[in-house]
């Protein structure tokens, strides 16, 4: 048994530390992702606070998961994008438009030289990244920020298992050609150091 399959179940059985460790644990994330889809800060924090009001008003229905984080965030993103088609504040678009345009800003706790040299890669990235469609972004942030399997990937997308892989490989690709694999894969290295 995972550690999340313990606390998750645990969770499920009331024990008193599981919801405060689930909150503590994945709340900067759940905040950080709901501002992928609106910058509405308010709206967020209440589509959070509905997220864990059902999660304790449902707890003993819930099924088992061995991922906390991959069922939050996919039960956030369906709670968002029904709040945002309900207040009409989401426009639906063509299918490849339909997702939200992930932005990046990163803070660097670094010495001058170090600041300048992860500026210049924040740059080339994200002008790398300005390239990718938002479905090209969403699934990066998911398979390389989240860390999310394919599979994963696959149930919070709403795709096939290789149509998921396409799209990353494909995205890679695009974004190679605009900047350096190390440069990419420093990016990344950096942002799941955040998550």
């Amino acid at each position: 048994m995972t550690d999340d399959q313990k606390i998750w179940n645990d969770f499920k059985s009331n024990k008193d530390y599981a919801l405060s460790h689930i909150y503590h644990h994945h709340i900067d994330l759940l905040f950080r992702y709901g501002r992928k889809f609106t910058k509405d800060d308010d709206l967020i924090k209440d589509a959070i606070q509905e997220l864990f009001f059902d999660l304790i008003r449902s707890r003993e229905n819930l099924g088992d998961t061995d991922n906390i984080r991959f069922y939050l965030l996919k039960s956030l993103k369906n709670k968002l994008i029904r709040i945002l088609q309900k207040d009409q504040k989401y426009i639906h678009q063509e299918a490849e438009k339909n997702e939200p345009e992930f932005s990046s800003v990163y803070s660097y706790e670094e010495d001058l030289i170090e600041r300048e040299n992860s500026e210049r890669n924040e740059q080339l990235l994200l002008r790398g990244l300005n390239e990718l469609s938002p479905r090209q972004r969403e699934i990066l942030f998911y398979r390389f920020t989240c860390e999310l399997d394919y599979s994963e990937i696959c149930d919070i997308m709403s795709i096939r298992y290789d149509s998921a892989r396409k799209m990353v490989f494909r995205a890679l690709n695009a974004l190679r050609k605009v900047i350096s694999s190390s440069d990419i894969m420093l990016f990344f290295l950096q942002k799941s150091i955040q998550c």
